[in-house]
C-alpha cells in the first residue's frame, strides 16, 4: 500500500519555466520497446506460423496455466455461449442488449455507400465499397474481462458486412467469464476461441489447423499483443497499437469536484499506466478536486491501482485560459476528452486532436465506454492527432472502379502516353497509344 501521507497527484502549473518539461515526462510512454518481449514474441509468432495449433496449446498451457490437450478444449461452441447469455441475471442480459442496439444505431450511421459518376465522353469512374471477409476480434482478459470490448468491435464489424467474425479471449486458470460469453452471442460472433497473448494474434494472423486466419485484427491487449500486432502488420490489418488508458478533463471550476475525482478514477482504474489529467484555470477548484480524490480513492475497490496510476501518470494542471486549455489539449491529443465547461459547443471547432470529446458536465467518459453508441476502442499516446475511433470504415475497404468509353480512352490516352514517356517507362506509354483513335 502507498504512502498515504504522500500527495496522491501532481499538481503543474503552465506557469512554471520548467512545465514543457514535466509535461513531456509525463506523456512519454513506450510499450514496445522492450527487447526481450520483441524476442519472444517473434519466437512465438515463428512457432505457431511453423506447427499451428500444437503450439498454441502448448503457449496456452505455459502462459494461462492451462491443461489442454486438444485445441477443441479451446473452441467454445454457440451452444454455450447462447447458455451464458440465456443465464445472465435480467438486469445484465436487459443491459447488453440495451448497449448493443445503441452501438448499432450509431455505427449503421457510418455506413460509406459506393458510388460511380460519368464524364461527357461516357466514361465510368467511381468507388466500390467491400466488407472484408474475415475479422479477427482480440478482447482483454487477466485483470479485468470487458464484455463492453466485444459489442465494440464485433458490431461495427458486422455492421460493415463482414461474414466472418473470430474472437479470441484469454482466460487465466480456464476461468470463463459468461459477461463476454454472453456479449458475443448477443454480437453474433462466429467463432470463439480462449487464447490469448501473441500466440492468439499470430493464430489470428497466420492460421491454424483450427483458427480460421482473418483480414484484420482489432481490440486492444497487453503489451505482448501490442508487440504481436505491431509484427504481423503487412500480412494482415490491424486497428491500432493501443497504449494505456487515458483521459482529460477540462473544468471551468463549476462541476462538482467529486464528479471529476471520479471521472478521473474512471480510467485510472484500468492499470498502473493509465493516465488521467485534469486541467482548469480555477487554482481553488483544483484544490477542491485534490481533496475530493483523497477523500474518495479509500471507498473505491481498486484503490491501489488508482492510486499508483495517479501518481505515476496522473496530474492537476493550473492553466491560464481557455485558450490555453485548447492548447493543451491539441499537444496531448487525448484518447478521451471531457469538456467539463458551460458551453462546450464554443471549443469545437478549436479542438484538432481528441479521440472521443465527451460534453457538458453530464456527459461522463464512463457512458461512452459501455452504452452511449460511440465507439470506445479510441487512439492513445497522442495518436489521435492521425487517427480515429474504430469504427465501420475499419471493416471495409475501397476499390477504385474506371470504365473508359473508346473515346475518353483515347484521350487519356494522349496525356498518358506523354507522363509515361517522361518517366522513360515506354510499354505504358505504348498501352495507352494503343487505344488512341485515329
Amino acid at each position: 500500500m502507498s504512502d498515504k501521507s504522500i500527495a496522491t497527484v501532481a499538481r503543474l502549473s503552465t506557469a512554471d519555466t520548467a512545465f514543457h518539461q514535466r509535461l513531456d515526462a509525463l506523456l512519454d510512454w513506450e510499450g514496445v520497446s522492450d527487447k526481450a518481449v520483441q524476442a519472444r514474441v517473434e519466437e512465438i509468432l515463428a512457432d505457431v506460423k511453423q506447427r499451428g495449433d500444437a503450439a498454441v496449446i502448448e503457449a496456452t498451457n505455459r502462459f494461462d496455466r492451462m491443461d489442454v490437450q486438444h485445441i477443441d478444449q479451446l473452441r467454445l461452441s454457440a451452444e454455450q455461449l447462447k447458455a451464458a447469455f440465456d443465464g445472465l441475471p435480467d438486469h445484465q442480459r436487459d443491459a447488453l442488449a440495451v448497449a448493443a442496439e445503441r452501438i448499432k444505431r450509431y455505427h449503421e450511421r457510418q455506413k460509406p455507400s459506393s458510388w460511380q459518376y460519368e464524364e461527357a465522353d461516357g466514361t465510368v469512374l467511381g468507388q466500390k465499397v467491400t466488407p472484408l471477409d474475415r475479422a479477427g476480434i482480440y478482447v482483454p482478459g487477466g485483470k479485468a474481462a470487458y464484455p463492453s470490448s466485444v459489442l465494440m468491435n464485433a458490431i461495427p464489424a458486422h455492421v460493415a458486412g463482414v461474414r466472418e467474425i473470430v474472437m479470441v479471449v484469454p482466460t487465466p486458470d480456464g476461468v470463463l467469464n459468461n459477461l463476454v460469453l454472453a456479449a458475443a452471442h448477443l454480437a453474433g460472433v462466429d467463432y470463439v476461441f480462449t487464447i490469448g497473448g501473441a500466440q492468439a494474434v499470430a493464430a489470428l494472423a497466420y492460421g491454424t489447423q483450427s483458427v480460421p486466419r482473418v483480414d484484420k485484427i482489432v481490440g486492444p491487449g497487453n503489451i505482448y499483443v501490442a508487440t504481436a500486432k505491431r509484427a504481423v502488420f503487412g500480412q494482415v490489418g490491424i486497428d491500432m497499437i493501443a497504449g494505456p488508458s487515458e483521459i482529460m478533463v477540462v473544468s471551468d471550476g463549476k462541476t462538482d469536484p467529486e464528479w471529476l475525482a471520479m471521472d478521473l478514477f474512471s480510467q485510472a482504474e484500468h492499470d498502473e499506466d493509465a493516465q488521467s489529467i485534469l486541467v482548469s484555470w480555477d487554482a481553488d477548484h483544483l484544490d477542491a478536486v485534490e481533496a475530493a480524490i483523497e477523500r474518495l480513492l479509500p471507498t473505491l475497490e481498486r484503490e491501489d491501482i488508482v492510486r499508483a496510476s495517479l501518481s505515476r501518470r496522473g496530474a492537476l494542471v493550473l492553466c491560464q485560459d481557455q485558450a490555453e486549455a485548447v492548447e493543451m489539449i491539441n499537444r496531448i491529443a487525448p484518447e478521451h476528452l471531457e469538456l467539463s465547461v458551460a458551453s462546450p459547443e464554443a471549443w469545437l471547432d478549436d479542438i484538432r486532436h481528441a479521440g472521443a470529446i465527451f460534453m457538458g458536465r453530464y456527459t461522463a467518459e464512463a457512458l461512452g465506454d459501455y452504452c452511449a453508441g460511440p465507439n470506445h476502442v479510441l487512439p492513445t499516446s497522442g495518436t489521435a492527432r492521425f487517427s480515429s475511433p474504430l469504427g465501420v470504415y475499419d471493416f471495409q475497404k475501397r476499390s477504385s472502379i474506371i470504365h473508359c468509353s473508346a473515346e475518353g480512352a483515347s484521350e487519356l490516352g494522349k496525356v498518358a502516353s506523354v507522363l509515361a514517356r517522361g518517366e522513360s517507362l515506354t510499354a505504358h506509354a505504348r498501352s495507352a497509344e494503343y487505344r488512341i483513335l485515329e
